[in-house]
């Protein structure tokens, strides 16, 4: 099986790399990831927990980990949130802890806008290694070892019970992470997020939930998410997405409690990679404190 860090050395080293964030297939279910704005707007103490193991069987895939908070204030127009993610591919360990702000205004009797900034800290560790590489290259002899970069990141969320748009830039700051003459690794890029979705009414019992992501980098392709989400019974939710020109996924969601949701989804990859995986797994917990009243008056489906 060919091995993923000859994969990444080939892409490191001798070019620019650009730096990707985490990537998600149930990007819809905690936007707070990406876009600031979005802390808060669910109106409630919302916990979030995410594990997703990417192209299982190819040594060194990415694995990452989530879990954020976030919360409105009481009796005021803020939203606050602090989420950590932890993401692994081939030698690299990269921790992140950032802290969300958001302050949100009324656009009419049923929409709102909100503005959010996010600040960041970011760890990385590189192991060389863990890298097939000749003797002796120099460029390759210090491991990078818990490398501090700060960054900042701002967004904007319109949304309603039933719809949402959001457009945000999570990191400002481009960082060179490691510096080898005309050559860097790891340089950490803008990234460009739009969101949207909307919820439809088929039936009393079943509700259709389309969403779209698209996610802009320099010098990367672009990325674009289109989602498909079929509500049951505000309980059972199943659904198909496909992320452009690289994946097919199902999901699957259970709303166990009135404050626990659980949800899956399984990607397949469309391209020449699918020869050396056999696909990607997501799972995540969302976990909300509310008073019975709150869920009566303002309804959510995203």
């Amino acid at each position: 099986m060919r091995s993923i860090f000859s994969l990444w050395l080939m892409l490191a080293v001798g070019i620019s790399f650009a730096q990707q964030d985490s990537q998600f297939t149930q990007y819809m279910y905690n936007p707070v990831n990406f876009n600031p704005a979005y802390a808060g707007s669910r109106e409630v103490l919302s916990i979030f927990g995410m594990h997703r193991t990417q192209w299982v069987g190819l040594d060194g895939a990415p694995v990452t980990n989530t879990v954020s908070v976030h919360t409105p204030i009481e009796n005021s127009n803020v939203g606050i949130g602090l989420s950590f993610i932890n993401d692994r591919i081939g030698p690299s360990d990269e921790n992140t802890i950032s802290v969300d702000f958001s302050y949100t205004i009324y656009t009419s009797d049923y929409y709102k806008l909100a503005f959010g900034l996010k600040a960041t800290a970011n760890l990385l560790n590189v192991d060389f290694t863990k890298l097939t590489q000749q003797p002796g290259d120099p460029e390759l002899q210090y491991n990078i070892d818990n490398r501090f970069s700060p960054n900042i990141g701002a967004g904007i969320f319109w949304y309603s019970d039933r719809s949402y748009f959001g457009l945000s830039v999570p990191n400002f700051l481009e960082t060179k992470h490691f510096d080898g003459g005309d050559n860097s690794v790891a340089k950490e890029k803008m990234h460009y997020y739009l969101i949207g979705g909307y919820v439809f009414d088929l039936s009393p019992e079943l509700k259709f939930k389309p969403s779209v992501l698209t996610k802009l980098v320099k010098q990367a392709p672009l990325q674009v998410d289109f989602s498909a989400n079929f509500l049951f019974n505000e309980k059972l939710t199943l659904g198909v997405a496909y992320r452009w020109s690289a994946a097919l996924s199902a999901m699957v969601g259970f709303q166990i409690t009135d404050g626990l949701l659980a949800g899956y989804s399984y990607d397949a990859e469309t391209t020449k990679l699918a020869n050396y995986n056999s696909g990607s797994h997501e799972i995540f917990l969302r976990f909300e404190l509310f008073k019975n009243y709150d869920k009566i008056i303002s309804p959510r489906f995203f």
